[in-house]
């Protein structure tokens, strides 16, 4: 059984189609690339199965469990994170206290034992504490973990953001543009860090415009254009692939 599933999903927005009758799987343990132009609805789709918009019509299945009109909130419990495209940290935060925030998410005490302070709550605290460093160690930012997180560099805040996504211990890790705006050095990293996400048993399905990138961590990719799914299936098969090339990656012969 596939991990995730989309069946016949369509989203509109008054007149605009922006997504339309989108059918595909994403197996477990696999790294997934979403892409297409601008505009062909790629970020509808991540938002669709994370509950942030509701579908038109169709349904989102995760781990053969519909996804249809649930908050955001509970699709996170269920194993689901993400990163934007657009950095959402709390600027004025530190790095630690950002990354807790998606711990919130797995902890169980309640407003009793923790007004109280009680035994259970303390012990919570110290796993989530050793939880959240385990995860900034895991992108290099421990170190930093003091400062504020819009003190940070550009490339490290993505890193932050990613952190604070496997903090909700995710079975699914969703990554909406995550190279967008690094250099060649902080690309480099992200790849290394994209390999160990692997080792961790983590499906990951990424929207990204860095093609190299993109090829060098997919296992397969799903190609977009005007808000259908024109093309899928290995990165050397889409790479000749004439729709593709037609669409979205030119005529440019690139063998990396």
């Amino acid at each position: 059984m596939a991990l995730l599933s989309l069946q016949k999903v369509t989203k509109t927005f008054g007149g605009l189609v922006a997504v339309s009758d989108v059918s595909c799987e994403v197996s477990s343990d696999s790294v997934v690339g979403l892409i297409g132009p601008n505009g062909a609805g790629k970020t509808t789709v991540f938002n669709l199965i994370t509950g942030s918009i509701r579908l038109t019509e169709g349904d989102i299945f995760f781990d053969g469990k519909s996804l249809k009109g649930l908050r955001p909130s509970r699709i996170v419990s269920l194993g689901i994170a993400r990163t934007f495209q657009s950095i959402r940290l709390f600027q004025g935060l530190s790095v630690l206290d950002n990354v807790l925030s998606g711990c919130h998410c797995r902890m169980r005490s309640g407003l009793f034992s923790s007004l109280l302070h009680l035994p259970g709550q303390r012990r919570e605290e110290k796993a989530v504490l050793e939880r959240a460093m385990i995860e900034l160690e895991f992108v290099g930012l421990a170190h930093l973990f003091r400062s504020a997180a819009g003190s940070l560099p550009y490339g490290d805040q993505r890193k932050l953001e990613i952190a604070r996504a496997l903090a909700t211990d995710p079975r699914f890790l969703i990554l909406d543009e995550p190279a967008g705006g690094m250099n060649e050095q902080e690309t480099m990293t992200l790849r290394e860090i994209m390999k160990a996400i692997r080792k961790r048993n983590i499906t990951v399905m990424l929207i990204e415009h860095d093609m190299s990138f993109v090829m060098h961590v997919c296992d397969h990719l799903l190609v977009m254009e005007n808000g259908q799914l024109i093309a899928q299936g290995a990165p050397q098969e889409i790479q000749k692939n004439p729709k593709v090339i037609e669409a979205y990656l030119g005529l440019e012969d690139d063998d990396e």
